[in-house]
Parts: structure tokens; sequence; C-alpha cells
């Protein structure tokens, strides 16, 4: 008899749980649309660094965008990606060059506020092919729920798509961090190395 009032609650809390997880996912898709139709055509352009090409992909891109700021998050640093932009003939205070984020689900966290600050509610996201699903997956949810929408542009590689448990342990960091404000970085020293 003593457990039942324990296990009734339990069950309440998983009920209220699941209410409010459902009402915080079914609130993305709206900000979303909302942001596409307030701003249709992106306003940045967003890359998610670590890599060479990257930077140099979104050089080129960005001289078909003459108009919008570049950020890119934790790329190659400063002294390797700024002779990229100089060499295209960027100028360098169109570029954002933000040393932030360890992982690429803290590429996105670290870089919201600026964004929302700027009022930019549409960005370029531009990465690799083989990383494109997580990244998809992780913007979707931490840009969305800040009422920022995405143009996804992947640049090609040879690599096969990530796995889905990467995916999937990408989506539960991004949901911690919009009940938390917490990515759980700092809880796993591995997630670094699987940028």
């Amino acid at each position: 008899m003593f457990l039942r009032p324990k296990f009734k609650r339990f069950r309440l809390f998983c009920l209220v749980s699941a209410t409010f997880f459902a009402v915080l996912v079914s609130i993305i898709p709206v900000r979303l649309a909302i942001a596409n139709l307030q701003a249709p055509q992106p306003q940045a352009i967003l890359t998610l660094g670590s890599w060479l090409d990257r930077e140099v992909f979104t050089a080129q891109f960005a001289l078909e965008h003459p108009n919008l700021e570049i950020w890119v998050s934790t790329g190659t640093p400063p002294e390797s990606a700024n002779p990229i932009f100089r060499a295209f003939g960027i100028p360098e205070n169109r570029v954002h060059l933000d040393r932030r984020a360890v992982d690429t689900v803290t590429n996105f966290t670290t870089l919201v506020a600026d964004f929302k600050s700027r009022q930019i509610q549409h960005l370029y996201m531009i990465t690799s092919a083989y990383h494109m699903p997580r990244a998809k997956a992780i913007a979707t949810l931490i840009l969305g729920s800040q009422g920022i929408t995405f143009t996804p542009v992947s640049l090609p590689s040879g690599e096969p798509p990530e796995s889905r448990l990467r995916i999937i342990r990408d989506i539960g960091r991004s949901l911690l961090w919009i009940v938390t404000g917490r990515t759980g970085a700092n809880l796993n020293p591995n997630l670094q190395a699987s940028r």
C-alpha cells in the first residue's frame, strides 16, 4: 500500500515531464516557420569549423553573398583562417572567428545569443556532407528554440555519414541545453574529439 502513492506521484511526474517536452518540441516548428516568414533569405553565414576545407568553401561561398557577415565557430586557428579570407578579398570586419565551442552542440549554443542580439533570424549553415545530418538535428532544436531558422549548405566529403548514436546523443544534449542552459560538454572530455 505504501508503494501506491509513490507510484502515483512517479506516474504524475512522468506525465507532466512528457507533456512539458511535447509542448517544448512542438513550439520549435512554429518558431522556425515564423522566422522563415520574417526572414525568407539568410542574413548571415555560419560555418561549423575545425576543418580547413570548410573555411575555404565558406570564403568561396561568401563571394556569392557579399553582404552577409561570416561566423566561423571554432574553426582553424585565426593565423590560418584569416589568410584564407584575405586571399578571397573578404574584409576582416566581415568575418567573426569564434573560438568558444568545444563540439558541435556548443557551435550553436555559444553563438545563438550573438545572433539574437544582431536580430539574425536566418542563417546559411555550412558544414561537411557527412556531418550535416547531426548539425541539422542540433540546429533545428537550438536555433529553432530561439526563433532562428537555417538553410543548410554542404560541402562534399568522402566520409560516411555519422552514426545515429551521435545524432541521438546530441539531440539529447540540445534538449538539455533548452531546458537547463547547459550542454553537458564538461561531463565527457571525449565529446571534444567527436566534433
